[in-house]
């Protein structure tokens, strides 16, 4: 039997949440548990019916996406949050990612796209389109840029290969991207970001990616 990745649709357009959840319908692995027309119906649903992913709308009256995010996650740390919405500003991007977001995708993504995002964050990963992945990395060069790593430094700790699939993380590649560049198997691309969060204390691929950016790596 395949395992359907439950999910849940905010947002306060009810023609663009029927239009999504038909969508959806149409893959096997995919099941829609239930829909919110706002941030705080969404807070009520998340814990109602724990989905494992989250479509979440950011501009809605009363609470918005951004702040629904940030009480999900904080109620229930292991969801997935995708935000799908019209609006790029890099204030919204930022406040997204901020909040724990691990998808950023405009509502003009194409269906294969979307379900991808849905898959890459059910796996754990993040999932960026090359325009919001540029503006993040846009962010990082704006920030003061710090010597090289010392001797002794937690950098100092992480091999060849690790710095390799760090940076190629910083660019906005997938584990299956860096997989085939390096012709690696996946499952190594996951072992090495292990690795490299145990080493840097880092939460996720963006925390490292900071980290590394802070620290002059990349």
């Amino acid at each position: 039997m395949i395992k359907k990745i439950k999910l849940l649709i905010v947002d306060d357009q009810e023609l663009f949440r029927e239009g999504l959840m038909t969508l959806l319908s149409i893959k096997n692995d995919f099941e829609v548990v239930s829909q919110s027309n706002s941030g705080e119906e969404a807070i009520l649903a998340a814990t109602k019916f724990l989905p494992e992913v989250i479509l979440m709308d950011l501009r809605m009256p009363g609470i918005g996406g951004v702040e629904a995010t940030k009480r999900i996650l904080h109620q229930h740390p292991g969801m997935k949050i995708i935000v799908l919405t019209t609006f790029d500003e890099d204030d919204l991007v930022f406040n997204a990612l901020h909040a724990g977001a691990v998808g950023y995708l405009l509502k003009d993504v194409s269906p294969e796209k979307l379900f991808e995002a849905i898959r890459t964050a059910y796996k754990g990963e993040y999932y960026l389109l090359p325009s919001i992945t540029a503006k993040v990395m846009a962010e990082f060069t704006r920030l003061p840029r710090a010597p090289k790593f010392e001797p002794g430094s937690q950098f100092e700790n992480l091999s060849r290969r690790e710095l390799e699939i760090l940076k190629m993380v910083a660019t906005g590649m997938s584990n299956k991207e860096i997989a085939l560049s390096l012709v690696i198997a996946e499952g190594t691309v996951k072992n090495h970001l292990t690795s490299i969060f145990n080493k840097l204390n880092a939460r996720d691929r963006m925390h490292a990616v900071l980290i590394a950016k802070e620290s002059g790596i990349i």
